[in-house]
């Protein structure tokens, strides 16, 4: 079974990146997406469908810092408190929780993300004409 590039409405992404933001198939939503914290399972156990092939890389670390910066880091900002405290203080303060809430949202935001990549039927590889085929690791030059 391979991932074939459908037509997927604004209902099926959704439902996909729900699915996988749940940690579950977003194929099926019934198997785990990951087998460790963030190792994805090579096929999902209840459908069958193959999770491995999608590559998520670095996309989901990118929007995992976009939203804890700006849903922690932002409000930060305009508290007069942080301001005033010393460096030495504030910074186990700011930064224990701030990586709390990274590693709690990293492994949800990859589901999602990997739920994106089934509802749009890519796996995230560049096609084998482009350029930048050509330049990833592993692939023999054209």
């Amino acid at each position: 079974m391979s991932p074939s590039a459908t037509k997927s409405t604004p209902r099926e992404i959704f439902a996909a990146m729900r699915r996988g933001l749940a940690g579950r198939c977003p194929s099926c939503g019934e198997g785990r997406i990951f087998r460790a914290y963030l190792k994805v399972n090579d096929a999902c156990a209840a459908c069958g469908h193959p999770l491995g092939a999608y590559r998520t890389d670095d996309g989901p670390a990118y929007f995992t810092i976009l939203l804890v910066g700006h849903l922690v880091v932002g409000p930060l900002l305009f508290i007069p408190a942080v301001w005033r405290m010393p460096a030495l203080l504030i910074a186990p303060v700011i930064l224990l929780p701030l990586l709390a809430a990274t590693l709690v949202a990293l492994p949800r935001v990859k589901g999602a993300f990997l739920g994106l990549l089934v509802a749009l039927g890519t796996t995230g590889e560049h096609p084998p004409e482009s350029e930048l085929a050509a330049s990833e690791p592993g692939r023999p030059p054209a």
